[in-house]
């Protein structure tokens, strides 16, 4: 038996429904980070398509601003994920905390 075997999808599905692969991920020189970009590599790492080393590697983020935007889909959506709205989910989601 083999251990510590990594088995990973062929594709996984996006945040918007659509079949996700290795190919259709944003690419690796990906310098602007809109919504729809950062929402597929969250899901291509919640499906098993990437690791978060994979993707902290192959787009130069830290495990901090990944682990970030993993918070932001997990509270809020996609919607969380939008720079300028940040601050309103963070106070909107402690807000809910108390209650």
């Amino acid at each position: 038996m083999i251990e510590n075997q990594k088995i990973r999808p062929a594709k996984v599905i996006g945040p918007l429904g659509e079949s996700l692969t290795l190919d259709s991920l944003p690419p690796p020189s990906t310098t602007r980070w809109v919504v729809r970009r950062k929402a597929e590599v969250v899901a291509a790492v919640n499906g098993g398509l990437l690791s978060v080393d994979d993707v902290c590697n192959r787009y130069g983020l830290s495990v901090e601003e990944f682990a970030g935007w993993q918070r932001a889909v997990d509270r809020s959506g996609m919607p969380g994920l939008r720079v300028t709205r940040i601050q309103h989910y963070k106070s909107l989601y402690e807000r809910q905390q108390k209650y």
